[in-house]
């Protein structure tokens, strides 16, 4: 069972199901994840052996206008999932974010390192993870990513190609410091995961490398350039948070550690410029 169908990881994860695998994939327009009743009646009918919740509010900067949305979507509804895989013998996957760490290490964040969220939506992502692994023990795995992008739905990287074709300039945050993640990779490890059932706890999944936002941009204009995707260069700017504020904090550093994730699963990612180039090939095919 795959919440979350329409965003971007459900496509990616509906398209890269291994075959033969059974799956049922539900957006809010076949299921209200914040309806309990609903959603008992639903994995008690379909027996699901493994749930993947994808399902979140995202929307990080309006998160600190409607904290209780936000609370139902990312904590109460993956309660409530969890608490009905328990009844029914199913194990969940439950999928987090790198804002749940604030501050910086000096090193990419470990699964077991303290958590700090400096925003709404970052401190709901967590208590939806303490509350999976509550209800569920070693049937619970969270795995954390960041920075998603994907040729479906919205996100940086269209967001980026929209302003450089619209605009003369593009100013883009360079002091938050990342790893830019196709969602199609997080997917291929999200089905390693399931076909391997001991796996528990929490882990972490990002591409390779490192980078700005900034750099980020910077790549994505040269990358569409040598498809075709943009037909000229404008000028990238870098500026730094204090220039954009917004009413949410985001990590100033989230660089997430795999080594377990690659120890546990066997997946070894690709560099993210390398996934990148990927993605917008499909692009310029659709």
């Amino acid at each position: 069972m795959i919440t979350g169908a329409a965003g971007q990881l459900g496509y990616e994860l509906q398209r890269t199901a291994p075959k033969g695998t059974p799956v049922v994939a539900v957006d809010i327009e076949q299921l209200d994840l914040t309806a309990p009743d609903a959603v008992e009646a639903f994995v008690a009918a379909h027996q699901p052996s493994v749930i993947i919740n994808g399902a979140a509010y995202t929307a990080v900067d309006r998160a600190e206008e409607q904290p209780t949305l936000a609370y139902a979507v990312n904590v109460a509804a993956a309660a409530t999932l969890a608490q009905s895989a328990a009844r029914h013998g199913a194990r969940m996957i439950q999928i987090s974010t790198d804002f749940v760490f604030g501050g910086a290490t000096g090193r990419p964040w470990r699964p077991d390192d303290m958590t700090a969220p400096e925003s709404v939506y970052g401190t709901t992502k967590r208590d939806g993870e303490r509350a999976v692994l509550d209800a569920l023990g070693p049937q619970a795995l969270v795995i954390r990513t960041a920075w998603l992008y994907s040729a479906h739905g919205g996100n940086f990287v269209k967001t980026m190609l929209r302003l450089m074709r619209e605009r003369d300039d593009v100013r883009v945050i360079a002091d938050q410091i990342g790893t830019p993640t196709w969602a199609n990779s997080l997917a291929r490890t999200l089905w390693a995961a399931v076909a391997r059932p001991h796996v528990a706890g929490v882990l972490h999944w990002t591409d390779a490398g490192v980078a700005g936002r900034y750099d980020f941009a910077v790549a994505i204009q040269e990358e569409a350039l040598a498809l075709g995707l943009l037909t000229r260069a404008v000028p990238v700017s870098a500026i730094t948070t204090d220039d954009y504020p917004t009413p949410a904090r985001r990590p100033s550093y989230s660089v997430l550690d795999k080594t377990d994730t690659t120890r546990a699963l066997g997946e070894t990612p690709r560099h993210w410029r390398a996934n990148l180039r990927q993605m917008l090939g499909e692009l310029t095919d659709a």
